[in-house]
């Protein structure tokens, strides 16, 4: 059995214990354990492939995943949770020790490590992290941050929050961001008052107003209210979206999901005014 596979069957071992993330198990024992101050966002540098983790295939709890190429133009909306003090100092599936204080996260099938940044759909607040773990294999879930990333996003109260992830290239570094938040309290201030911008479930986008109105008679004969159909006008013609929100979180975007699924709408993603 060679190395690679011995990894994926450690990373096997390790998820099973991650598909749920109560929250005594992932904030530290006590506030002094924790650091002051957060780290400044890590600069994308060249780094070669991880010699784990890297795929191309691997199979967890019975599901198989494909490691990504390359990540370049990776861009997707979703849910984003968050790992903590139960992890603390275990093995990544690079091999690479968790530190929760660092800004890092795991991924499914984005190349180790990769650079990406995690933007709060809610309050617009950004963290770059580097890639190096797998997962999240929980539900819809598309990156799971470390406890520093979750701190800097403002979502360690609510454990998961709707997000933007961007895969950075070396050449085109993020906007520049502070250097550190002083601490938690501060970070949490400083987040809420940033007004909460809307997020919405996108279904549909139609040229014909009437497809539009179908598609949105067809959510409210199922009972979802929320949903209204709205006119871009675009150069040359109308584009009439059909949108389900403003959504209360990550909890409302799972059960919307669900229930769109039920009614064969298989395209949806998240959109912010």
């Amino acid at each position: 059995m060679n190395s690679r596979r011995l990894a994926v069957l450690a990373l096997a071992t390790m998820v099973a214990g991650c598909t749920s993330h109560p929250v005594a198990d992932r904030v530290p024992a006590t506030t002094a354990s924790r650091p002051a101050t957060l780290p400044a966002d890590p600069v994308p540098r060249p780094e070669p492939p991880s010699r784990y983790g890297n795929g191309p295939i691997y199979e967890v709890f019975g599901q198989s995943y494909e490691v990504m190429d390359s990540s370049h133009g990776y861009q997707e909306r979703g849910v984003a949770s968050w790992y903590g003090s139960k992890f603390h100092g275990r093995p990544t599936s690079s091999q690479e020790p968790y530190d929760m204080h660092q800004l890092t996260a795991a991924h499914k099938s984005l190349p180790l490590p990769t650079y990406v940044q995690v933007r709060n759909l809610r309050n617009n607040r950004t963290v770059v992290v580097r890639v190096n773990d797998r997962g999240p294999f929980v539900d819809n879930r598309i990156i799971d941050l470390s406890y520093a990333a979750a701190r800097r996003l403002d979502m360690i109260r609510d454990g998961t929050s709707l997000v933007e992830v961007t895969a950075l290239s070396f050449d085109t570094p993020p906007d520049p961001m502070p250097e550190s938040i002083v601490d938690a309290a501060s970070a949490t201030v400083t987040a809420r008052n940033v007004p909460e911008k809307p997020v919405y479930l996108q279904v549909g986008a139609f040229g014909s107003k009437l497809n539009a109105e179908r598609r949105h008679r067809l959510l409210l004969s199922s009972g979802i209210a929320a949903s209204a159909v709205h006119e871009d006008r675009g150069v040359d013609s109308p584009l009439y979206r059909v949108r389900i929100g403003p959504l209360d979180g990550a909890e409302h975007y799972d059960r919307l999901v669900a229930e769109i699924t039920a009614l064969g709408i298989q395209e949806s993603h998240l959109v912010t005014d």
